[in-house]
């Protein structure tokens, strides 16, 4: 028996891998969610798999989906770019834009209006994320570019710019005798804030002790507001209610940026993104530059 994997299947597939669920796959591709559901099961039947498990309200992957599903874009995007060659279809592909909470709320909305302009054939989508996850997303073929922390080292990056950092403390907050080790407040291993802060006050001889741990921004803010410490983040020159900016501990050095592109990505589409990012730093204020902590993930 010859199985075939066809494209309406796989791209109802890559919807439900995106959107998170097959009602919300179905409304996004205009399509009932009876028909997103037996696509799904025709896929299952032509590679013998379960490839999505339901969860709550919503689905996951299997480990045979995860495989399936970077294979799936490659394929689709193969399939469209031939189409698209004779002039028989226009492309429009879904650009998810994932970033850690960082400056999103100030970056993001203009980084959109960016990306309209240089790709219209594009729908925009955004999501925010750790780091760990979104470099998880783009080895497995999952998301097609992300932002991330590092130099550009790597045939597949493109540098975008520096993050600048900021020590921040609860207004109360004051700095221990020389005797006595600092309190930092950090992000959850692993994380290059959290080592960047340690280093910084490591290389002028401050000791330090880990006084309050989070995995989000929220509750680095919420333990450093409560006094439990200081913390080094990145907010666009914008303070955080409740804390305070602080000068009169070592100064950091900035981390770099890099937008890394997944294998078989045609550069084009990286260059464009790299390229907006640069458009989009250079049009904030000289205040809000000072923490771009932007990581990036498009997907196909």
């Amino acid at each position: 028996m010859r199985r075939t994997l066809d494209i309406a299947p796989l791209r109802s597939f890559v919807a439900v891998a995106d959107c998170g669920g097959f009602q919300r796959a179905a409304t996004a591709l205009h399509l009932s969610q009876a028909a997103v559901s037996q696509h799904v099961r025709r896929l299952e039947s032509a590679t013998g798999r379960v490839l999505v498990e339901r969860q709550g309200r919503g689905s996951q992957l299997t480990r045979d989906g995860e495989q399936l599903l970077g294979q799936a874009r490659r394929i689709l995007s193969l399939h469209d770019e031939t189409l698209h060659g004779f002039g028989l279809e226009e492309i429009e592909e879904t650009v998810l834009i994932g970033s850690t909470e960082h400056g999103a709320a100030q970056l993001l909305p203009v980084l959109a209006a960016v990306l309209g302009q240089s790709l219209p054939q594009h729908r925009v989508r955004f999501r925010i994320d750790r780091g760990t996850t979104l470099r998880e997303g783009l080895e497995a073929g999952r998301i097609d570019l992300a932002l991330l922390i590092g130099p550009a080292d790597d045939p597949r990056t493109w540098p975008v710019g520096e993050l600048e950092l900021t020590w921040y403390s609860a207004p109360a907050w004051r700095r221990p005798a020389a005797a006595q080790p600092i309190s930092v407040v950090a992000f959850d291993q692993p994380c290059a804030l959290r080592s960047r802060a340690l280093e910084t006050l490591s290389l002028h001889a401050i000791e330090t002790v880990i006084g309050a741990e989070a995995m989000q921004l929220a509750g680095v803010q919420a333990a450093v507001g409560a006094g439990l410490g200081i913390a080094l983040m990145a907010t666009f020159g914008q303070t955080p209610e409740g804390l305070v900016a602080r000068d009169d501990l070592p100064r950091p050095a900035p981390l770099p940026l890099a937008l890394w592109a997944r294998q078989g990505l045609p550069a084009e589409t990286s260059q464009r993104v790299a390229e907006a990012l640069r458009q989009v730093l250079a049009q904030l204020p000289a205040a809000q530059r000072n923490a771009t902590h932007l990581e990036l993930a498009t997907g196909a």
